[in-house]
C-alpha cells in the first residue's frame, strides 16, 4: 500500500478542465517529482492532492485513509517561504500546532526540539528579515515538517502527549511524522550555490526524519538529482503520460550530474516535453 496515492483526479474550473485523469503515487521515504511545461495543472493537482479542493472525478489516500477534500492530512509548502514578518521564527514554524489547538508555550518547546537537527538553532528568537534566503527557507521546511505531526483524524484534534515525547533523533518519534509533503518549486528562488547546498541538506532530512515528498520543479537537472521517479505532465488539460525512475540510488548520486547517464535521462525528457509542446 502506497503511502499517498491519488487515483483518476479530474479537476477544472469556470467550465474548462485543468487536470484530467490523473494517477499517482508516493512510497514511504520517496522523493518523487512532478516535472512539466507551465499551465500543464501542476499546482491544481497539489491543491487536490493537499485536500484544499475537491476534484470533479477521483479520490486520493493516505495510508490507505481516504482524505480527498480533506486539508491537513497532507503538508503543503509554497515557493514563498511565507514567514510572517512580525512573529519571530519560533512563533512561525510552531504556527501549525497552535492552529490545532496546542497551547502556544507547548508547541513552542515542540518546535524547539527541532531547530538544531534543521540547523536553526540560535535562531529561535529572530525574526524572519534577520535570516537569509537558504535560512528562510528552512524554517519553512520546519514549520511543513511540524505540520505533518498533526493529528488530522474526521474529528480535530491533537495527540499532545505524542507531541510531547517527539525525539529529532529518531528512537521516539511520533508516527504520525512519517507522513507526506508536498513542495511546490522550494528551491526556485535561492542561489545555485545556496540551492546546492539546500539540495544536499533536504536530501539528509528527509532520510533522517523519514519524510517522504512530492515537489514540482521546471528544473530538469533538479528533478534527476533529486528524484527517484519523475512524474511528466503534458498537455492542457494536464496529463501524465510519462514516468521515469532514477537510478542509481540518491545516496549514490556524487558527481552524477557529470555522467552520460545523467546526460541521458536530460535528453529523454527534453525530447518528451518538446514533442509535448508541439504537439
Amino acid at each position: 500500500m502506497s503511502l499517498l496515492e491519488a487515483k483518476h483526479i479530474t479537476k477544472g474550473y469556470d467550465g474548462r478542465t485543468i487536470i484530467q485523469d490523473i494517477s499517482i503515487h508516493l512510497e514511504t521515504g520517496e522523493l518523487i517529482s512532478l516535472l512539466g511545461l507551465s499551465g500543464s495543472g501542476k499546482t491544481t493537482l497539489f491543491q487536490v492532492l493537499s485536500g484544499l479542493t475537491r476534484p470533479e472525478e477521483g479520490e486520493v489516500f493516505l495510508d490507505g485513509r481516504e482524505i480527498t477534500g480533506k486539508p491537513g492530512a497532507v503538508s503543503y509548502m509554497l515557493q514563498k517561504d511565507l514567514l510572517l514578518p512580525h512573529k519571530k521564527v519560533i512563533d512561525n514554524v510552531s504556527l501549525p500546532l497552535v492552529l490545532k489547538g496546542m497551547k502556544k508555550k507547548d508547541a513552542r518547546e515542540v518546535a524547539d526540539r527541532f531547530f538544531a537537527e534543521f540547523g536553526l538553532d540560535g535562531y529561535q528568537d529572530k525574526y524572519p528579515d534577520r535570516m537569509s534566503g537558504g535560512m528562510r527557507q528552512r524554517a519553512a521546511f520546519l514549520r511543513t515538517y511540524l505540520s505533518t505531526m498533526v493529528q488530522t483524524d474526521d474529528v480535530p484534534g491533537l495527540d499532545t502527549a505524542a507531541l510531547a515525547g517527539a525525539d529529532p533523533g529518531g528512537a521516539g518519534r511520533n508516527p504520525a511524522a512519517h507522513g507526506a509533503a508536498l513542495l511546490d518549486e522550494p528551491f526556485s528562488a535561492l542561489d545555485t550555490i545556496t540551492k546546492g547546498q539546500l539540495h544536499t541538506w533536504y536530501l539528509e532530512m528527509m532520510q533522517r526524519i523519514r519524510l517522504s515528498t512530492i515537489f514540482i520543479t521546471h528544473d530538469i537537472d533538479e528533478a534527476i538529482l533529486l528524484s527517484d521517479r519523475i512524474y511528466l505532465m503534458t498537455g492542457r488539460p494536464g496529463v501524465i503520460d510519462h514516468e521515469i525512475r532514477i537510478l542509481p540510488p540518491r545516496e549514490q548520486r556524487k558527481e552524477f550530474n557529470l555522467t552520460q547517464a545523467f546526460l541521458a535521462y536530460k535528453k529523454q525528457i527534453i525530447q518528451i516535453l518538446g514533442t509535448a509542446e508541439s504537439a
